[in-house]
C-alpha cells in the first residue's frame, strides 16, 4: 500500500489531500489539510507552506511526512493576478481657499455667516460686523465661554474650536450659537476672512453647505467660484456639521490627470481610453479576441498602473530572456475617496476611479525547482503533475449529484478559472483576471478603510448593529436576542459576526452602506467574471449549452456569492451550486483531490 499526496498551491492557501492506494489499485481518501500560502504562488517560497500542510495532514492519521510515497504538485500556471486602482481626477485646494470640515461632536443648531475672529483679537472687534469666533486648544472651555458672555455687545454668530469641547462651551454661554469643534489645523484659519458654518438637528444632515448653490448664497460667490467649490460641497454630503471659509485670492482647481489609453494586442489590436469606463474597456477586451499582451500609454495613469503590475511579476522571473505579458484584465468602475490637498482637517472627496485586475504571464515559474527542494527536504518522490483546471474538474466530479459533461468555476484570490469537461473527457479551460483580492480592494477603497484586513473581514462575514446589550439587528432586518449581556464596547456599533465572536467596525459607517458596497463589489467581480469565463469555454460560446456548473475554490465558501451566481444563471436553466468535494470537503480541495485521483490513471 502507498500513501499519495495531492498538493494544490493557490494564491491564498495551500491545500493537501492524502490518499491510500492498495496493491490491487483501490484508492481511499484518508484526510486533508490547508494552510496559508507562503510567498507568491509558483515561487520557491511555497516550499514552507507545502511542508506545513503535508505535516498537518499526515499528523491527522498518525503518520509522518516520511511515510509518503509520492507527492503530486499542481502544475501552477505561470499566471498571477494583481490589482491596482487609479482615480481619474485630483481635487487640489490651496491653503487660501474654500475649506470644509466635518466634526463629529458639534453643538447648537443652524447656520451662521461672518468674519473669522481669532479669540485673542476680540478686543479689536466692532459692533457692526458679524463674527465667527475661532479659539485654539490653548484656551479652556471656561475661558472661551467667559469671553463670549463678557462681549454680549458683539455680533458673534458662531464659534470654531480646536479642542473637542463644543458641548462644554454651549452649556456655559448665554446665547444659542452653532459651534464647530475638532478643527485640528486652526492655526491655518486666517483672521478676518468670510466664513460660514452649519450644524444640523440630531438625526438630520446639513443642507446649505453640502449644496454648491447654498455655499454661494451664504458667501456671495459668482458662477465661476460656485463651480470651483463643488468638491467641498460633495465632500460634505451626509454630514451633520461643516465650516467653509473663503480667503482673498483663494482658488480651487481640479487637475484632471491623464487617464491614458489601454492597448490590446490580440486577434485584433484595439485601443481604448481608460476614461471610457469599465464596460467599454471590457467590450474592447472581448473584441480583441485571444489576447497575447496588454499595455498602457506611457506616463499616464493606466500606463503606470500596468507597468507596476508587470514589474512586480518581473521580480519573480529573473531569467535574462524573461517574456512577461499581461494576457487578461478585468476593469471595474468605482469611486475612491481622494484627500483634498490643502483642506483643513483631512477632508476627502469621492472621485471617479477604475480598478483593474491583471493576469500576468511569464515564460516559467520554478515548479521543478520547488519539486526538487521538496524532494530533498522530505526525502520523498515529488512530481509536478496535472494542469490545475483539469485537476479541479476531476475533483469536482466527486461532488454528489454530478456527472459528465460538467463545468466548473474555480474562484480564488487572484483569478477566476473556468473549465468544461465533456462527455468524452476532453477539457476546455480559461484563466480570467479578478477574484477575491479585487473585491477586497473595492470594499477598502469605497468605504475609505485604512486597514486591508478589515476589508477582507467585511467581504467574508455578515453584519449586525448592536442596539442594546441584549439584542442585535442583523443586516437582513432580523432581530436576534442573547441570553448573556453583550460587551458594552459593542453597544451602538456595527459589528461583524465571525466564528470567533463579534468584531467591531471602528469607522462610523452605516450598516446599510457597508452591505450595499460589499454586495456591489462581489457582483462587479464575480458575476462579470463568471459569465465571461463560461462563455469562453461553453460549446459555441453559448451559456445555454451548459447544463451544470460546480463552484469550487476559496471564494465559493463565501456566504453570498454562490447564491448570487445561482440567481444570475436562472435564465439559462443551469444547475449551479457550491461543490462538496468527496462529499465532505465543501468547495475546497478540488485540485488536491484531482491530483490524487489522476494518479490512478497514470499508474494504469
Amino acid at each position: 500500500m502507498s500513501y499519495i499526496a495531492g498538493v494544490d498551491i493557490g494564491n491564498s492557501t495551500t491545500e493537501v489531500c492524502i490518499g491510500e492506494v492498495t496493491q490491487n489499485g483501490n484508492l481511499s481518501f484518508l484526510t486533508s489539510a490547508s494552510c496559508p500560502t507562503t510567498g507568491t504562488k509558483g515561487t520557491i517560497e511555497n516550499v514552507y507552506s507545502v511542508k506545513n500542510a503535508l505535516k498537518m495532514a499526515m499528523s491527522r492519521i498518525g503518520r509522518e511526512t516520511s511515510d509518503l510515497d509520492l507527492v503530486r504538485l499542481n502544475e501552477a500556471a505561470p499566471v498571477i493576478g494583481d490589482t491596482a486602482m487609479e482615480t481619474l481626477t485630483e481635487t487640489v485646494i490651496t491653503d487660501s481657499s474654500m475649506i470644509g470640515h466635518n466634526p463629529s461632536t458639534p453643538a447648537g443648531v443652524g447656520q451662521a455667516v461672518g468674519e473669522v475672529l481669532l479669540i485673542e483679537n476680540i478686543s479689536r472687534a466692532s459692533t457692526d460686523t458679524a463674527y465667527i469666533l475661532a479659539a485654539s486648544a490653548e484656551h479652556t472651555y471656561e475661558e472661551i465661554a467667559a469671553i463670549v458672555n463678557q462681549h454680549e455687545e458683539l455680533n458673534i454668530a458662531g464659534i470654531i474650536l480646536q479642542a473637542d469641547e463644543a458641548v462644554l462651551v454651549e452649556n456655559r454661554i448665554r446665547r444659542k450659537l452653532p459651534i464647530i469643534d475638532e478643527v485640528r489645523r486652526i492655526d491655518r484659519l486666517p483672521d478676518g476672512v468670510p466664513a460660514a458654518i452649519e450644524v444640523a438637528l440630531p438625526g438630520q444632515t446639513i443642507r446649505m453647505l453640502s449644496n454648491p448653490y447654498g455655499i454661494a448664497t451664504l458667501l456671495g460667490l459668482d458662477a465661476t467660484e460656485t463651480r470651483t467649490v463643488t468638491p467641498i460641497a460633495k465632500s460634505l454630503i451626509g454630514k451633520r456639521s461643516a465650516v467653509v471659509l473663503k480667503t482673498p485670492g483663494g482658488n480651487i482647481h481640479e487637475n484632471v490627470l491623464p487617464a491614458g489609453e489601454i492597448y490590446f494586442y490580440g486577434d485584433k489590436n484595439i485601443t481604448i481610453s481608460l476614461d471610457e469606463g469599465a464596460d467599454k474597456i471590457m467590450h474592447a477586451a472581448a473584441e480583441a479576441g485571444d489576447i497575447h499582451d496588454i499595455s498602457g500609454q506611457p506616463d499616464t495613469n493606466v500606463g503606470n498602473m500596468l507597468s507596476r503590475i508587470r514589474t512586480g511579476m518581473g521580480d519573480l522571473d529573473r531569467s535574462s530572456d524573461a517574456d512577461i505579458r499581461i494576457t487578461d484584465i478585468l476593469a471595474v468602475d468605482t469611486l475612491a475617496p481622494v484627500l483634498i490637498s490643502g483642506a483643513l482637517a483631512g477632508e476627502t472627496c469621492l472621485e471617479k476611479a477604475v480598478g483593474i485586475a491583471a493576469m500576468v504571464k511569464t515564460q516559467k515559474l520554478p515548479m521543478q525547482e520547488i519539486a526538487a527542494r521538496l524532494n530533498t527536504e522530505l526525502n520523498t518522490e515529488v512530481r509536478v503533475a496535472g494542469v490545475e483546471a483539469i485537476m479541479a474538474s476531476l475533483g469536482a466530479l466527486t461532488t454528489p449529484g454530478t456527472k459528465l459533461p460538467l463545468a466548473i468555476l474555480d474562484m480564488g484570490g487572484g483569478s477566476t478559472d473556468a473549465a468544461i469537461i465533456s462527455g468524452n473527457g476532453s477539457v476546455t479551460m480559461t484563466h480570467q483576471a479578478g477574484a477575491g483580492e479585487l473585491v477586497s480592494m473595492l470594499i477598502q477603497t469605497e468605504l475609505g478603510l485604512s486597514d486591508r484586513h478589515i476589508a477582507e473581514q467585511i467581504k467574508k462575514y455578515p453584519l449586525a448593529k448592536v442596539e442594546s446589550l441584549f439584542h442585535m439587528r442583523m443586516e437582513n432586518g432580523q432581530m436576534t436576542f442573547v441570553d448573556e449581556s453583550i460587551d458594552p464596547r459593542f453597544f451602538g456599533r456595527v459589528v461583524l459576526l465571525t466564528e470567533n465572536g463579534l468584531v467591531r467596525i471602528e469607522e462610523e459607517i452605516p450598516m446599510e452602506k457597508i452591505v450595499q458596497i460589499r454586495r456591489d463589489a462581489k457582483r462587479k467581480v464575480f458575476i462579470t467574471n463568471a459569465f465571461r469565463a463560461l462563455r469562453k469555454v461553453a460549446p459555441q460560446h453559448n451559456l445555454k449549452n451548459i447544463s451544470t456548473v460546480v463552484l469550487v475554490g476559496g471564494s465559493a465558501e463565501d456566504f453570498e456569492i454562490p447564491e448570487m451566481l445561482t440567481e444570475a444563471f436562472t435564465d439559462y436553466r443551469i444547475v449551479c451550486g457550491r461543490g462538496n468535494i468527496r462529499g465532505n470537503e465543501g468547495p475546497r480541495n478540488a485540485v488536491a483531490t484531482g491530483l490524487v485521483l489522476s494518479y490512478l490513471g497514470e499508474a494504469k
